[in-house]
């Protein structure tokens, strides 16, 4: 038997003011032709395939279409929801939707229900052939799930452990039966994880982390959460998001993690790779030589992140630089030489001012990062001629 683990769809995202219905389509686009052409039987789905609790109609139009693809494809789909979704309407219809295929695991009272696949005929001695058993941890709110899990207290690592706990529970049972393979879904943030920009912290401070062991024992373990791809064990991955959602996964290679199951439990995990749709930049330096460089050429057709460090600020910045890099989404400014600039506080620049005039260009200059320049200072020394005036004629 043949797995996929993705997560982290995020549909009805957008980036930095950019929609990408489109691009999220186009992501279903590649995951069906995967899912048929690496005659994939299980496709798993770790959390956040929303980007927000209540959808847009397209968003939940994408997703239905999504779940029609994949089961025509030929696949059954199991899904988790995560910390973005509304576990309550993802999982609306899940048991009629289980007919269909698509199995949703989103309430606490689901977690010792796995969804259970045969992995062929019982050997000498057994009751029935092997089985994989696939198991869903959706978002787990400490608050609002400790009492019903039994966790003593209110804690990512309490509820995740009680979690894990009754899974382990029902393998044994099932295991009294016959050889027992398990793969579990969990959305959460698991030590040694790398995070980036564009994921929602889980808790305040950062103390949300799941310590690593609480997964132990078990076949696979596929996480969702964090965007990058990544491995923390053998059993033990993130697949990721498929798209970026923030210029720090611009060094991402978006993909998920092919899965094969036998009688003898996982024999082999291997990485499948999504396109990127528009590439990402993330570029620095002084303007001058971002707009004149060829070094930059590939960066004309990408969405790009622009910090200047030019010692004053450019007039006009974005509009100089959207004439070779249309799709400049994130504009920033680091000045060179600009801490030990900083040292001196604008108070302490403002008690050396010598004339109201030094005291409106001193300003300028510390909002906007450049010293007025001569038009600019004329313009002010007409304003503060004209108060004058006025408050002599009164």
């Amino acid at each position: 038997m043949r797995l996929l683990h993705t997560s982290d769809w995020h549909l009805g995202r957008s980036f930095h003011g950019v929609g990408m219905l489109e691009a999220q389509r186009s992501f279903i686009d590649q995951l069906v032709a995967v899912v048929r052409d690496e005659s994939v039987d299980v496709v798993l789905i770790a959390g956040d395939v929303y980007d927000r609790a209540l959808p847009g109609v397209d968003v939940v139009g994408l997703l239905d279409d999504a779940l029609v693809r994949l089961t025509g494809a030929g696949a059954k789909v199991v899904l988790t929801s995560g910390n973005h979704d509304s576990a309550i309407r993802l999982g609306f219809a899940s048991r009629l939707l289980e007919r269909g295929g698509v199995h949703l695991r989103t309430r606490v009272s689901e977690l010792d229900q796995p969804i259970l696949f045969p992995l062929g005929d019982g050997g000498q001695g057994e009751r029935r052939g092997p089985l994989l058993a696939v198991y869903g941890i959706p978002w787990l709110e400490p608050r609002l799930v400790a009492e019903q899990l039994g966790a003593g207290t209110p804690s990512h690592f309490e509820v995740t452990r009680a979690a894990t706990e009754l899974i382990r529970a029902n393998v044994a049972q099932l295991a009294e039966e016959g050889t027992v393979h398990s793969i579990v879904l969990a959305h959460t943030f698991a030590s040694g994880g790398i995070s980036s920009d564009s994921e929602r912290d889980l808790s305040i401070g950062g103390v949300g982390a799941v310590p690593l062991d609480l997964f132990d024992g078990f076949s696979y373990t596929a996480l969702g959460h964090l965007h990058g791809r990544q491995t923390l064990s053998q059993a033990v991955r993130y697949s990721g998001s498929p798209l970026a959602y923030s210029f720090s996964e611009a060094a991402h290679r978006k993909g998920g993690w092919l899965i094969d199951v036998d009688a003898r439990g996982v024999a082999a995990v291997t990485e499948v790779l999504w396109e990127a749709p528009r590439t990402l930049a993330v570029l620095r330096g002084r303007i001058e030589s971002l707009l004149d460089s060829e070094e930059y050429t590939w960066a004309e057709t990408a969405f790009c992140q622009i910090t200047l460090t030019d010692p004053q600020r450019p007039a006009q910045a974005m509009e100089k630089l959207r004439t070779r890099f249309p799709d400049t989404l994130v504009l920033g400014f680091d000045p060179e030489g600009a801490e030990a600039k900083g040292k001196t506080s604008y108070s302490s620049r403002l008690s050396e001012a010598e004339d109201d005039l030094s005291i409106c260009c001193g300003f300028l200059e510390h909002v906007r990062g450049r010293s007025a320049d001569d038009s600019e200072r004329a313009a002010l020394v007409d304003v503060l001629d004209n108060i004058r005036l006025e408050e002599a004629s009164r």
